[in-house]
């Protein structure tokens, strides 16, 4: 599964071999940004998550513009000067000191990583053929989440809050580990330049994000996105945490090994789904992701209600959830991209990917702000039937958008027809 699963042409080989180099740096410190500032530093907690937000807010700003620039100039010239610009961001949070350095550091890793992500699927999907293109962006996917899992597991047995120099030591290997994409992507100079000539004075523009905002398919998308991340993946950094933590009653611990299920599965059973969905509809691919996600929801629902009885049940529903989570994961992270550069064209494919890639920013901003007051309501029952919901139409968005579709791009296998011959005759 993994040779089927890897793309033919060896450049796109070894950008996948810096996706996981770069993963494993983003692991070391993905779970401590806020521990960091808050008791190493001694921001507040207040002051610390308005940090972290304001590089949510600046990435989201930026990444229009990194798209029409990744156009323009090529996705080559626009991700490596990102992959510098992170790197020295990253490691400049080893020297944070104050609130306003933090600020200034931050808007620093905004600039550098509004494009990165997007650059890089359009390198990726530009080395790629549409028959092979939704399995190598599963097995990247497959591949970060195997680097950030082995990041974690180190980091988590280097840094203590007492020695401060051990989460220094942490943010420079990040550092160093921006590098190793801006490296291979140097050592290949054929790959990733503009994909299509300038044009003439005479030749009409291809248009700008208005033209990709009215792709009616990839507006549908779209939609279906936004619903999907801001009920899914914008609630696990807060909503999972704090109903695991305050209604379920469950110990950081146990969050703790819930997450690290998630990646499990997320690298066990990656290859196997890939084999699964090839061939088949990309959309009914999408419902069930919405439904797999409402159905991890309605676990750690479970979890909630039976916690006063039965600890164990409850802190089991945790960890279920978060792997069953992971196993919808498996399934977007392949088609999303795939179904997105498979509906792009050559002179807006970095847009595509960049208003893609700006779903998760805003859904990242409206999740954590909805999260808090539902959580609030009703002893979080109201937070987890919202969820479910809002997954389950999520659902139904998605098989509307079939039939917006082609059967090429949706992904559906087709045949030529055999024609028919005579049965043999007996000896």
């Amino acid at each position: 599964m993994l040779r089927r699963a890897l793309p033919r042409r060896f450049e796109a080989r070894r950008l996948l071999i810096g996706t996981l180099l770069s993963a494993i740096g983003r692991g070391l410190t993905l779970p401590f940004l806020f521990i960091y500032f808050t008791d190493v530093r001694g921001l507040t907690d207040t002051r610390a998550g308005l940090v972290i937000g304001w590089y949510g807010a600046v990435t989201l700003a930026l990444s229009p513009l990194g798209g029409t620039l990744i156009d323009r100039f090529g996705a080559r010239r626009v991700v490596v000067p990102c992959l510098l610009i992170e790197a020295i961001g990253t490691g400049s949070l080893a020297l944070v000191n104050s609130t306003g350095s933090a600020v200034l550091v931050m808007t620093v890793i905004a600039v550098g990583s509004s494009a990165i992500w997007s650059g890089q699927n359009t390198i990726l999907a530009s080395l790629t053929g549409d028959d092979e293109r939704q399995r190598v962006f599963g097995l990247n996917f497959a591949l970060l989440n195997l680097g950030i899992g082995i990041g974690g597991m180190t980091s988590g047995a280097i840094v203590d809050t007492a020695r401060p120099g051990t989460f220094q030591i942490i943010y420079v290997l990040d550092a160093v580990s921006y590098l190793m994409p801006a490296l291979i992507l140097l050592t290949l100079p054929g790959v990733g330049h503009r994909l299509v000539r300038p044009r003439t004075g005479g030749e009409p523009s291809a248009g700008g994000y208005l033209t990709v905002l009215r792709d009616r398919p990839f507006r549908r998308l779209v939609i279906f996105g936004l619903i999907l991340t801001t009920c899914g993946y914008a609630q696990i950094e807060v909503g999972f945490a704090a109903y695991a933590v305050r209604v379920v009653e469950v110990t950081p611990q146990v969050v703790a090994w819930a997450l690290a299920a998630n990646t499990v599965m997320i690298v066990l059973a990656q290859l196997l789904v890939l084999r699964r969905i090839e061939g088949r509809s990309r959309t009914g691919a999408l419902a069930v992701v919405g439904a797999v996600f409402a159905g991890a929801w309605l676990v750690l629902g479970a979890g909630g209600l039976v916690s006063a009885e039965n600890a164990v049940f409850a802190a089991l529903c945790v960890v279920a959830c978060s792997a069953i989570f992971g196993f919808g994961e498996t399934m977007l992270s392949p088609v999303m991209p795939a179904l997105t550069n498979a509906l792009a064209t050559d002179e807006l494919r970095g847009r595509y990917n960049a208003m893609s890639s700006m779903i998760f920013g805003i859904s990242g901003v409206i999740g954590p702000v909805t999260a808090g007051p539902l959580l609030g309501a009703a002893h979080g029952s109201v937070w987890v039937a919202t969820v479910v919901g809002g997954c389950l139409i999520a659902s139904l968005v998605a098989l509307s958008l079939r039939r917006l579709l082609t059967a090429e791009q949706d992904g559906v296998a087709t045949t030529a027809p055999t024609s028919r011959t005579a049965a043999p005759t007996p000896a």
